[in-house]
């Protein structure tokens, strides 16, 4: 059975690289909307509650409206490939602080091809921040390119790190033809009343039923390394798609490639470093 527009809680997924500001603006947007909405949080983490804990920290929101999950794997994995631990967590939450009026996810600190799978949540968007480089924006990926929006955070910084904010923005408009890109700093409150307005245009699309949750597509190759460590690939693709790539490598070794294909999928290599051996699917 379909659920009537607006029967639960908006869910928000929140993405982007690690030192971003992911809970920082977490923390911004409940502090904005606690006093008019009803708000909970899932934090990520692979094998802490070090987000949900700062949360608790900074009294945000009640602590029993502040939930996490640790992945023990890629953060992207639990995101998109797999949603059930988070899914389980969001609806817990909900079920347990009813009625909630905005749920927001926190992706892990991944890289710029983290996307949020539709199964998961309602819309989401991507945080960059100035110290990560003035020409991040304009680099693309899906992140970047098909998040609901995009957050130029910490732009307080940008004489510090010699970033010119106009031109970021100005690219990151490009790399998204021309979606809404937000330059923001919790210290400067016209960019936080932004943020906020942006929060409750979607929430009223949502409950009128004219917000439909788009799929920002597959992964795209991406690859995680250790220290001294030589990347492999892992891949997935859905059905009837090419399996995209990803990639981890331990301390001092050479990792595995993995595969895998759904219906109509075409497979691609797995792979053993251990004795070399590659074999096909």
């Amino acid at each position: 059975m379909l659920e009537e527009p607006g029967a639960r809680a908006f869910r928000l997924g929140v993405a982007g690289p690690v030192g971003t500001g992911k809970s920082s603006l977490i923390a911004t947007i409940c502090r904005a909307l606690a006093d008019e909405l009803r708000i909970g949080v899932v934090t990520n983490d692979i094998y802490t509650d070090e987000d949900a804990r700062f949360l608790r920290a900074e009294g945000v929101l009640p602590a029993e409206r502040i939930r996490s999950v640790e992945t023990g794997a890629c953060p992207h994995t639990a995101i998109r490939d797999d949603v059930t631990a988070n899914l389980l967590a969001v609806e817990d939450l909900e079920q347990d602080c009813a009625p909630l009026d905005l749920v927001l996810v926190e992706s892990g600190g991944d890289n710029l091809t983290a996307t949020f799978s539709p199964a998961l949540v309602d819309a989401q968007l991507f945080v960059l921040d100035v110290a990560g480089g003035g020409d991040v924006a304009r680099k693309g990926g899906p992140g970047i390119a098909r998040a609901d929006l995009l957050v130029v955070n910490k732009i307080d910084l940008a004489p510090h790190v010699e970033v010119d904010v106009a031109g970021m923005v100005a690219d990151a408009s490009g790399a998204r033809d021309g979606a809404p890109v937000l330059a923001l700093s919790k210290n400067l409150p016209e960019t936080v009343i932004e943020l906020k307005a942006w929060v409750h245009w979607l929430l009223a699309r949502y409950r009128s039923g004219e917000h439909d949750p788009l799929d920002p597509g597959p992964m795209a190759p991406h690859f995680h390394a250790d220290e001294g460590g030589m990347n492999m690939v892992h891949s997935h693709a859905d059905e009837g798609g090419m399996n995209m790539v990803h990639s981890h490598a331990d301390e001092g070794g050479i990792d595995m490639v993995h595969s895998h294909a759904d219906e109509g999928g075409m497979d691609m290599v797995h792979s053993h470093a251990d004795d070399g051996t590659v074999h096909s699917h």
